[in-house]
């Protein structure tokens, strides 16, 4: 069994374009790939697009055009992955109207290396499957390294396409346990790839898929309803649902702070009503949601306190000002009685453009200085509360660098704002990044969005809580407890970064070998 025949008809077609017409098509492809992206998950576009990437790669002159053709592809997958960026320009169009057709394609461009330089590389072997092994060894090693463009952009990796809602999604990434979303987009790409093995791919493919279908399952038959008894607390996961606009503009911010008192009150009292079986009670305000200088204000705090009096602590994002006057994205634990701060922490990882101005460009889209970054992961402890850690918004994306290694939590706060990026596909891939560190920490994450998606998984990515985008409410639910540590949280990215070198280095032996063979017959 090989690729039908209308398919093939159709890939030696694009192959016999040159010029402007290939790049066209190639760009197309890319953007139709991005289908495969949460929250579409049409992941069956990828082994229809991989492929005529490779057809491409293998008609291309020499590595240079193997170059241009994964440049083209990538460029297309990574518009189309990141097209919601242009509703955080809609906010600032007064000042940066001429960025808004440039946001998406300028920070796929940035990208696009990661793209390039593996179709390059696979153009040094032979075509066959030796090819296919290194393009997506390759694909993967240069996707893990997108943490080191500028402060770190390792955005919608193809690993997440598997993360399709409810009871399938959590079957599909169990394996991000062992070998983390990196080890999935090997997988992936892979997979996307097999169609051109002939029958040997076919085989491939059903043999992956049923052994990765039979080991997540198998993983979730350990799962038990572990949010009716444990040490982690009952968190209430405040969403207060204030528009962008709305806090940008600044005139309503005492109407704000109510919002969010209110809503606090009414959860702590829900969580106490309910009853919390011994469990202290942690409530939580989204990165940036108390509008001011919460540090400045001790009657705030106080107020704050009083709000969600009976909980053993709060957690508040807010913008603060340290030393240097430097300003700084952070997260500030208050405790009872009147609001004294218990600790803080601060984002390391900033967002380019957002937070973070990088040096190299012409122009100055970040305001003032940017942001100060913080001093990496740690965990919290607070007397009564098991010990978590938190992170703050795009710090959940980084793949094995959510947990401090040397003092592992019991559970993780991400505190987050989505409302830059509107109702888009960004909140949810956003959403996706949080489920996948679930899963590959064994722990249980809890997420608070100004306007959503709050929600909370299990150390499995199960889905236990939900707040869907544009509501106004909270969540409150006992956190689930921690698993073990899973392969994945003892030897982090080393694991995947390994399989993609072995598969790499097999691939370029076994294809150079072959290429000499070749030449001496």
């Amino acid at each position: 069994m090989t690729i039908p025949a209308v398919l093939r008809a159709r890939y030696d077609a694009l192959v016999r374009l040159r010029g402007w017409r290939a790049d066209v098509a190639l760009l197309l492809t890319g953007a139709l790939a991005a289908l495969a992206l949460p929250p579409v998950h049409v992941v069956v576009v990828l082994a229809l697009c991989f492929p005529v990437l490779m057809r491409m790669i293998d008609a291309a002159p020499d590595w240079r055009g193997a170059a241009r053709c994964g440049f083209m592809f990538g460029l297309g997958f990574h518009t189309a992955g990141l097209y919601w960026l242009t509703d955080a320009i809609m906010l600032r169009m007064d000042s940066f109207w001429w960025l808004v057709p440039l946001a998406s394609p300028g920070c796929a461009l940035i990208l696009t290396p990661t793209t390039a330089v593996p179709a390059a590389l696979a153009r040094i072997v032979p075509a066959g499957m030796a090819r296919c092994l290194v393009l997506a060894s390759a694909w993967t090693i240069a996707d893990m390294m997108r943490v080191f463009i500028f402060s770190g952009f390792p955005w919608n990796p193809p690993g997440s396409v598997w993360e399709f809602p409810g009871h399938a999604g959590d079957v599909m990434i169990q394996p991000a346990a062992w070998i983390g979303v990196d080890g999935l987009t090997l997988l992936t790409v892979l997979l996307a790839l097999a169609p051109l093995w002939g029958r040997r791919g076919w085989i491939f493919m059903s043999a992956t898929l049923a052994l990765w279908v039979t080991a997540g399952i198998t993983r979730l038959s350990l799962r038990s309803d572990s949010a009716v008894s444990g040490h982690n607390p009952v968190v209430v996961l405040v969403q207060g649902n204030v528009p962008e606009a709305e806090k940008m503009a600044g005139n309503e911010d005492v109407a704000i702070f109510r919002r969010y008192l209110g809503l606090t009150r009414q959860g702590v009292e829900q969580a106490l009503h309910q009853g919390t079986q011994g469990r202290p009670i942690v409530f939580a305000w989204p990165e940036s949601a108390f509008p001011g200088l919460l540090l400045e204000d001790a009657i705030a705090r106080r107020m704050i306190m009083q709000a969600g009096q009976g909980a053993a602590a709060g957690v508040i994002g807010t913008l603060r000002q340290d030393d240097q006057d430097r300003w700084r994205n952070s997260m500030v634990m208050l405790v009872p009685p009147d609001g004294r701060v218990a600790d803080i922490y601060d984002k390391s990882h900033l967002v380019p453009f957002g937070e973070y101005q990088p040096a190299l460009l012409p122009f100055h889209v970040v305001p003032g200085d940017g942001m100060a970054a913080g001093g990496g992961v740690r965990t919290w402890h607070v007397p009564g509360v098991s010990p978590f850690g938190p992170l703050i918004c795009y710090e959940v994306i980084f793949s094995g660098q959510t947990v401090d290694p040397h003092d592992r939590p019991s559970w993780l706060l991400n505190s987050t704002n989505d409302g830059w990026y509107g109702n888009s596909a960004g909140p949810r891939q956003h959403l996706a990044a949080v489920r996948m560190r679930a899963v590959e920490e064994g722990l249980p994450v809890a997420r608070a969005a100004n306007t959503g998606i709050s929600a909370i998984f299990d150390g499995y990515g199960h889905e236990t809580a939900w707040l869907g985008w544009d509501r106004t409410g909270t969540i409150v639910q006992p956190m689930p407890e921690a698993l073990s540590p899973p392969f994945f949280a003892r030897w982090g990215r080393l694991v995947p970064l390994l399989l993609a070198l072995l598969t790499l280095a097999s691939a370029l032996v076994a294809g150079l070998r072959g290429r000499g063979v070749t030449r001496r017959s």
